[in-house]
């Protein structure tokens, strides 16, 4: 039997077009594609440079354990590598508001953008919401420097927002009194919702009930932890495609918003959240390090074959680390 070279059905991996190996990259880690990809050949350099594997960004793991100063350049890097394309960004922790507004600067074609625990303020949010008009999804999530200002921004300038995470922590709200001027900036300028999620938001039944009747294509009301919030059974009855989360606990506080709250019914059993606050303090430590690069070479070095355009062998090769 003939081989499959002799019989001319072999292709080369270094000649599949672009959009397929940015389809295959993207399976593997963040370190892979920036270190080990680039080092293969000269076709698979260019495709980790270009745009073909930074339409969806998703470094949340990664960015979780990196310096804020990493993880700006990080962040720069792979949007310019991106070219426009970027449809969806995943972040935590921003440090600045020059990080966000680079974001908004290059956001023409993003739909969902998740930056919880970032250091955005509101006036930064009111200056660059316009240029976020394509986003669908927003996730506010623990960013304790933003409020009803920003969230009436974003509302007014992106019309074709259905999800919305605003998920805080206790200890975040803990000198607060009320937060319904948030819910009624989302009420009066966000009709198209169908995911809300504001865990232990501190609104009450009245800032409820004016996003549930001023969001009427609403599915999904995570207000777990709200426990100023009190909805009649009979009255959530009214609202055929609405499920309500909350106010009580079913699980714990690290359920993961939308995704986890359809494996849940209004008849399950309700246990109280234990509140540790010594455990806590680990999910909120400053960033640790630069993240998880299992060899020696660092952003820096990455980031000079980006901007200075190393060459490649057409071969693999022993790339030079940083000491």
């Amino acid at each position: 039997m003939d081989s499959i070279e002799e019989s001319g059905d072999f292709r080369c991996w270094d000649e599949l077009i672009p959009d397929s190996l940015g389809l295959i990259f993207k399976n593997l880690s963040l370190q892979e594609i920036l270190t080990v990809v680039p080092r293969v050949c000269k076709s698979w350099r260019r495709v980790v440079t270009g745009p073909y594997c930074w339409q969806e960004v998703d470094i949340e793991q990664w960015s979780h354990q990196c310096r804020p100063n990493t993880l700006d350049r990080m962040v720069q890097m792979l949007i310019t590598r991106s070219s426009g394309s970027l449809r969806k960004l995943c972040v935590i922790g921003l440090a600045n508001d020059q990080s966000f507004t680079f974001i908004a600067d290059n956001a023409k074609s993003l739909q969902t953008l998740r930056l919880p625990r970032s250091e955005i303020s509101n006036s930064i949010v009111e200056q660059v919401a316009a240029r976020l008009s394509s986003v669908t999804f927003l996730d506010f999530s623990y960013c304790r420097n933003i409020g009803a200002p920003a969230l009436e921004a974003i509302g007014k300038h992106c019309k074709l927002l259905t999800g919305l995470r605003r998920t805080m922590h206790p200890l975040e709200v803990i000198d607060k009194v009320s937060q319904d001027d948030e819910a009624f900036a989302i009420a009066t300028t966000m009709p198209k919702l169908k995911q809300l999620e504001v865990a232990y938001l501190l609104i009450s039944t009245e800032g409820a009930l004016k996003v549930l009747e001023n969001c009427p294509q609403l599915e999904l009301l995570d207000i777990r932890g709200c426990w100023n919030v009190k909805l009649e059974e009979n009255f959530i009855k009214k609202f055929s495609r609405l499920k309500v989360v909350g106010p009580l606990i079913v699980d714990y506080f690290g359920m993961k918003g939308c995704d986890d709250c359809s494996n849940y019914s209004g008849s399950s059993g309700y246990m109280a959240w234990d509140f540790v606050a010594g455990n806590v303090a680990s999910d909120y430590d400053d960033e640790i390090s630069d993240g998880d690069w299992e060899d020696d070479e660092s952003l820096e070095d990455v980031e000079m074959r980006f901007y200075d355009g190393f060459d490649l062998d057409d071969t693999a090769f022993d790339w030079p680390l940083s000491p």
